[in-house]
């Protein structure tokens, strides 16, 4: 009885000296992760990052409207309304206006030539905020064209957020000739011309909407003959 009850002691004091360590790491693993979960009293929490640009964005600050001969604008100087006036661009691509002679405007956007008649007037006037709005416009810079096999192919006013299904119904649709899968849309980009392809056929008839391509001001939809 005395060797069991000893070897029974023996085995429950190993068995003890081998469970309180487990049990104490486990506790303090426990402890540890909730210490790690919970941020502490001088803990910073890092900004969220803002959401990448999108091409979408790219696009639409590139298609800004770029001003032609003939179109009408109206310029605002911020409290100095001696300065405001309303006139055409002249077939020479130039406008004036108090303190402004011969500002040249075709071919900049608004906000490009806003800039520029800040610059000038700010000679004359501390810190002039300058606006540009354009009333009328009338120039091939604010339209879009269709050549080719439409039901009515002519220019069309641009509009912003126009897309090559708009400007299709715009022309009453494909003529019964048109081979619209080899349609293209000729882009001026400064000084180079570009060509972008696009399947009309497979917009109208399929609905592959990738292929509805937004426009710019100045494009021109060419829509070729089918070969048989």
């Amino acid at each position: 009885m005395m060797k069991n009850e000893a070897h029974d002691g023996v085995v429950t004091g190993r068995a003890r000296r081998l469970i309180l360590p487990l049990t104490l790491a486990a506790l303090l693993g426990g402890y540890n992760g909730c210490l790690a979960q919970v941020p502490g009293p001088g803990a910073v929490k890092a900004p969220a990052q803002p959401p990448p640009a999108t091409a979408s964005d790219s696009s639409a600050a590139s298609s800004e409207y770029i001003i032609g001969p003939g179109d009408t604008l109206k310029i605002s100087v911020l409290r100095n309304p001696e300065l405001n006036a309303e006139v055409p661009v002249r077939p020479d691509g130039k406008i004036s206006t108090p303190l402004v002679n011969d500002a040249i405007a075709v071919g900049k956007t608004p906000t490009q030539l806003a800039q520029e008649m800040e610059k000038v007037i700010g000679e004359y006037v501390r810190a002039p905020t300058v606006s540009v709005i354009v009333t009328h416009p009338v120039s091939t810079f604010s339209q879009v064209r269709v050549v080719g096999q439409a039901v009515s192919p002519k220019a069309v006013p641009y509009r912003s957020g126009m897309t090559v299904l708009d400007l299709v119904i715009e022309v009453g649709g494909l003529s019964q000739f048109a081979a619209g899968n080899r349609a293209k849309i000729v882009r001026t980009e400064g000084k180079s011309t570009r060509e972008i392809r696009v399947r009309l056929s497979d917009l109208l008839n399929k609905g592959k909407i990738s292929e509805n391509v937004p426009l710019r001001p100045g494009d021109i939809l060419v829509i070729p003959e089918t070969l048989f």
